[in-house]
């Protein structure tokens, strides 16, 4: 399979503050563990432009951008949207780049320029609300990348996949009623952002697990209701949250996955992909603050991506 790997500098930029686990350093962990992996040669790195605002707004609300674009402080400062959730005077420019790569990863896999691609992007998304920004979350990249592919490349069906150890309450939100969409999760509960379980349906299969659960937990749901529902609802293209804050090494989740389960859940969806969407994915990067365990946890999920183990 031929894997792009998405990331830029901009990504960088965005900090909000030394305590905050949401840290810049977490794409050069994945950086150096990519390089230690020796898979450079093995992918392409690709690059894209910014979203413009018309891409932002295909999925939020203008004062949920305006919230973003208009609150940024001066240098050295942070303005609080939430109680963890900072501006710095560079957040829209790296926040505007993330969405763009994205958007980027996903021209480029339909137009069939790279099979499948992953997204080393922050600031995260998947909490991020139609109408507000929350949870470390500015954009939806994900929900973003998907509006592009239904309504400007016409896509009828799509999924998505959330492995974060955080339920992904603002894509759950942007989608509950798109029968285009399917959304297939599981997340720690509860725990953040303390969302109540709704009923599992043809579009939803947001699975809740206690804490301290391991492989053995999720691989079960992956093929007795993820697998499932993917084959039924057919997408033509599937999309991946991919937190890697469910480890049993990142102290902000309470899950216990290892590397080895991020590998076999990967190699799930690739298969998903092959049988029904041409191969088609686009993976972005959630949460993950190990780390090490992130690093980690990353090459291995851009090694089964690229079929190399």
């Amino acid at each position: 399979m031929s894997t792009g790997i998405y990331s830029h500098p901009d990504c960088a930029l965005h900090e909000m503050g030394d305590w905050h686990p949401e840290t810049p350093a977490r794409l050069q962990a994945i950086e150096d563990q990519l390089i230690l992996a020796r898979l450079d040669g093995l992918v392409e790195r690709c690059g894209g432009p910014p979203a413009d605002e018309a891409a932002i707004l295909r999925n939020h609300s203008r004062a949920a951008l305006d919230m973003v674009r208009d609150n940024l402080p001066n240098a050295g400062d942070h303005y609080p949207l939430d109680g963890d959730t900072l501006l710095c005077r560079h957040s829209y420019q790296a926040a505007l780049r993330a969405a763009g790569l994205a958007i980027a990863a996903t021209d480029d896999v339909i137009a069939g320029r790279v099979d499948n691609a992953f997204c080393a992007i922050r600031p995260p998304g998947h909490h991020a609300r139609p109408g507000e920004p929350m949870g470390f979350c500015l954009f939806n990249n994900i929900a973003i990348a998907v509006r592009h592919a239904l309504e400007v490349h016409g896509l009828e069906r799509v999924a998505i996949v959330d492995f974060d150890v955080h339920h992904g309450n603002g894509t759950d939100e942007s989608f509950r009623d798109d029968p285009r969409v399917l959304m297939a999760s599981f997340f720690q509960h509860p725990f953040y952002p303390y969302t109540e379980p709704g009923p599992v349906t043809a579009t939803s299969v947001n699975i809740p697990v206690p804490a301290y659960s391991g492989g053995d937990v999720v691989r079960k749901i992956v093929q007795e209701q993820w697998l499932p529902a993917l084959h039924a609802h057919r997408p033509q293209m599937v999309f991946i949250s991919a937190g890697f804050d469910a480890h049993k090494e990142d102290d902000l989740g309470g899950m216990a996955l290892v590397e080895a389960d991020y590998a076999w859940i990967t190699h799930q969806l690739v298969e998903v992909a092959r049988r029904h969407a041409q191969g088609r994915i686009v993976s972005c990067l959630e949460g993950g603050y190990n780390l090490s365990a992130l690093g980690r946890s990353v090459a291995t999920h851009v090694k089964a991506l690229a079929e190399l183990d």
